[in-house]
């Protein structure tokens, strides 16, 4: 049987990686972004490359109805999800007081309400074949926090904690849900560091460096075809940091 994959925040970063990883695997991959359309678009093209089918719809997932089309457009195309990998998401550096409620609740509908959103919609699907895995990505901060990054440290501890209870109610339907906690990974999102601070960072870190985007996408697809047992857990693929 053919399998599909559908994976958020997948203009870029880790998002792409992981989409281009799985196409490896997958027949059919649904992928979402938000501010990079044109991105999003190449990133479908790859896909298409490796002779694999692509649906690539852009919108902001963290906003309920969009998320609940996004989510009926892919079912509608390709009934069998396999796969949901909630990647999307935005940082934010900077003292909790400089934020403005504006801020706050940006991160967290793009970072935590979208892993509500799409749960909430792509589940029944999942219950009704008795199979399904969900990938929720988080990072290293979401277990140690983060100073200039707590509201991007409170929706990762969010995603954790969602992670783990939807494990457990969702274990007894054939279905699992894990997480990845990942540390310092060279994308987009840690441009924001200058290379005082990168080299600062690096040499907390046991492996001396930044990981790869690639190597969270193989993470990903090998956490896929772990055995059924392997549900609920926060894996952290950090370099050792923590």
């Amino acid at each position: 049987m053919k399998k599909t994959a559908i994976i958020t925040g997948a203009s870029r970063g880790i998002g792409k990686a992981c989409a281009l990883e799985l196409a490896k695997q997958f027949d059919y991959l649904v992928i979402n972004s938000f501010a990079h359309p044109e991105d999003l678009e190449q990133t479908k093209q790859e896909i298409e490359q490796l002779g694999k089918t692509c649906l690539a719809i852009s919108g902001d997932i963290g906003d309920y109805a969009f998320a609940e089309q996004f989510i009926k457009q892919a079912t509608d195309t390709f009934p069998n999800i396999d796969l949901l990998v909630n990647n999307a998401g935005i940082s934010y550096v900077g003292l909790l007081t400089d934020m403005t409620i504006h801020d706050w609740n940006h991160i967290i509908n793009t970072n935590l309400t979208s892993v509500f959103n799409c749960c909430n919609r792509i589940i029944p699907h999942m219950v009704h074949r008795k199979s399904g895995h969900i990938i929720n990505i988080s990072s290293m901060w979401g277990i140690s926090g983060a100073s200039c990054e707590v509201a991007y440290s409170a929706t990762k501890g969010g995603i954790n904690a969602f992670t783990k209870a939807l494990a457990k109610e969702l274990a007894p339907s054939n279905i699992r849900v894990n997480a990845l906690a990942c540390g310092a990974i060279d994308t987009q999102m840690n441009a924001c560091f200058n290379e005082e601070e990168r080299t600062a960072l690096c040499d907390d870190i046991p492996a001396c460096r930044f990981g790869t985007a690639s190597e969270i996408a193989q993470m990903i697809s090998q956490l896929y075809q772990t055995p059924f047992y392997l549900t609920g857990e926060v894996i952290k693929i950090d370099g050792g940091y923590l």
